[in-house]
């Protein structure tokens, strides 16, 4: 089936339009094992990446064998800012592809405003983005539900089945499919390619090659 170009692109944030998951996951694995839960790398790969916060939250507990406090994660989070200050980059060909749509895109994260808007400002697209930023604290559930994609469609003006959604999790691409938006899978990261795989997404790992596979079949 060949379907019209897509009339909104919305991107997920970290891990699609800034390289943070490298950062997060290798800060991840130090802070959990200071809480006693230990990960290794494909484990923080499977369980977080994409994840929201009350799914991350119960994982760790489950890992560690009891609860942690309300705010467990606040003693740790100037190791994460520093990370991000010191190491974060835009992902390789967004400038370029951001450039190249000819569509009005948006972002919808599971992250918090305050994150979005710092790793944008670190690595210099906040402006390109102002505006049109959805985080998952605006609805009821984050991703995998398709709760935060729905809402960003309808602020947007535009029907879901005309909306694609840019991933680099399962969870993400899960979301789309269950918001009915066609699903494209970034594989340029962590996330292995045969966990993005399925019906109604396009995988690929090179963000230049967007623009031309927007308007592509879709099994």
């Amino acid at each position: 089936m060949t379907l019209e170009p897509a009339e909104l692109v919305i991107f997920d944030c970290d891990g699609v339009l800034v390289d943070s998951e490298r950062i997060y996951c290798r800060v991840d694995r130090e802070v959990f094992a200071a809480l006693g839960a230990e990960f290794t790398e494909a484990e923080v790969v499977e369980y977080f990446v994409g994840s929201s916060h009350d799914m991350l939250t119960t994982i760790v507990e489950e890992r560690r064998g009891r609860p942690l406090g309300p705010d467990w994660q606040a003693p740790f989070k100037q190791r994460y800012e520093d990370a991000l200050d010191a190491e974060l980059t835009a992902v390789e060909g967004v400038t370029d592809l951001l450039d190249a749509l000819a569509v009005p895109y948006c972002l919808a994260s599971n992250g918090s405003h305050a994150s979005i808007r710092k790793n944008l400002g670190r690595t210099g697209l906040l402006d390109r983005f102002e505006g049109r930023m959805f985080s998952a604290r605006d609805v009821a559930r984050g991703k995998p539900a398709p709760d935060l994609f729905l809402h960003a469609a309808a602020t947007m003006g535009v029907p879901p089945e005309r909306c694609a959604v840019v991933e680099d999790s399962p969870y993400g691409v899960r979301a789309a499919r269950a918001a009915g938006m066609r699903a494209f899978g970034y594989t340029g990261g962590l996330t292995p390619a045969a966990r993005l795989t399925g019906p109604g997404t396009v995988v690929f790992e090179d963000m230049r090659t967007l623009p031309g596979l927007l308007g592509a079949a879709i099994g």
